[in-house]
């Protein structure tokens, strides 16, 4: 086992990121196995899902004549427009099925402030509304974090570079998350995770 200090952070594993889902990332599924095995190694497990309502800010479906994956701008900054995924309630918001959710001492929702999208576990896409995520970890004496899940490039890797801001050493397991790609975005943001400190490992 890991040390108490410790927390595993799966990220977004959830049917509409996996193959056959509204926002499949390729190969999304074939990291559940792996994923199941590491949760064995903590003591402290933590799922994160994304909860938007059918009326969300980010889905292209709510503004007229914009295509999916298209930029529009928010309040907060820039902001891609997805396909509807995740809506609160569906077949496509849920955990994999495959996924061990009897683990998670704390499944955190996000995403489900209708104006405004989360990519981070931690905070809003303002960079400044917390999830509350950072106080359960601290209140819970966490100060070392392994994050995995989907996607690598997006959700996984906001919320490592918002765990190192905070203070957290933090581990990204590449070999246990799978990205999107879009325009290098990958590179881009292993770049960035590298940057600020995070070990990549896998």
């Amino acid at each position: 086992m890991r040390p108490a200090t410790d927390a595993l952070i799966v990220i977004d594993v959830q049917t509409d990121f996996c193959p056959g889902g509204a926002l499949a990332v390729t190969d999304g599924d074939t990291i559940v196995p792996g994923l199941n095995a590491l949760m064995a190694e903590f003591g402290a497990v933590v799922l994160t899902q994304d909860w938007h309502p059918q009326g969300h800010a980010s889905f292209a479906a709510n503004h007229p004549g914009a295509a999916p994956f298209s930029l529009t701008q928010m309040p907060y900054g820039p902001q891609v427009l997805w396909p509807t995924h995740c809506v609160q309630g569906s077949a496509g918001a849920a955990f994999h099925p495959a996924l061990d959710t009897s683990r998670a001492d704390l499944i955190l929702r996000k995403g489900f402030r209708p104006a405004i999208d989360s990519y981070s576990a931690f905070f809003e896409n303002d960079h400044s509304t917390q999830t509350g995520l950072d106080g359960y970890l601290r209140d819970r004496g966490i100060a070392t974090l392994v994050l995995a899940g989907l996607a690598t490039d997006y959700c996984v890797a906001y919320s490592a570079l918002d765990a190192a801001r905070l203070g957290y050493e933090v581990t990204v397991r590449l070999d246990l998350s799978r990205a999107i790609d879009m325009d290098g975005s990958l590179a881009a943001m292993q770049a960035r995770m590298t940057a600020a400190g995070i070990r990549l490992q896998g």
